[in-house]
């Protein structure tokens, strides 16, 4: 066996820009999954801080069943099950929707513990100046707690942008599926399959890049 039975080159330079046609559907998924995903986390997150059982515990279920169900299944429910009942999405947005449902539960655990690690004395204080309750979380809990969040919700990132080839299992044309038509046609899989886990291993490096960043623009506040 030789180097070239494990790898060719030229195959993965001339596969190479179609495989990039797909690297926007992966950004897509992945950044608005992350955005959609942590607006819902922060809700759920307080609702899961809240004293209101009729807060909590919905909380606690969604959360509880998302980290429960694989992701693949997921996606297969949205895009092949809703149908039954009459609700049909296009691939991309079940995608979307998809990761951003699944995403905003394990944000809003992430959330919860940065929001109760906020001390005490920072809502007395709001309290003490007369800010309500909603006032003292969004302008002085919530960006706080931001910033202790930020590791983590850089790793959660990191996973959508790894988890967005999944989509590939309901057709979105996103890196991973144009890597497997390239490898059926050209019947090298291996090639390619490195081909596009050096890829995805480069924007990952690109996004823990702009979390470090994040860290240095957002010190936390001792």
């Amino acid at each position: 066996m030789t180097w070239g039975d494990l790898f060719d080159p030229q195959l993965a330079i001339d596969s190479l820009p179609y495989i990039l046609q797909g690297i926007w559907y992966t950004l897509l998924i992945s950044i608005l999954s992350m955005i959609f995903g942590l607006a819902l986390s922060v809700i759920l997150a307080v609702m899961r801080s809240s004293h209101s059982i009729l807060l909590k515990w919905p909380a606690r279920f969604y959360i509880s069943f998302m980290r429960g169900m694989p992701m693949i299944v997921f996606l297969f429910l949205l895009y092949f099950g809703l149908p039954v009942i009459g609700v049909e999405w296009k691939a991309l947005t079940a995608a979307i929707v998809g990761f951003s449902l699944n995403s905003a539960a394990y944000m809003a655990e992430i959330n919860r513990a940065a929001i109760a690690s906020v001390p005490k004395e920072q809502w007395d204080a709001a309290m003490v100046f007369g800010a309500s309750y909603r006032q003292a979380l969004t302008a002085i809990v919530i960006p706080q707690a931001f910033r202790i969040a930020i590791p983590s919700l850089g790793n959660v990132f990191l996973d959508l942008i790894k988890s967005s080839s999944l989509a590939a299992v309901i057709s979105v044309p996103e890196m991973f599926h144009m890597s497997q038509i390239v490898a059926g046609r050209a019947y090298d899989t291996l090639t390619m399959y490195t081909l596009v886990a050096i890829i995805y291993w480069l924007i990952c490096l690109a996004a823990s890049a702009l979390q470090n960043l994040l860290e240095k623009r957002f010190p936390i506040i001792s």
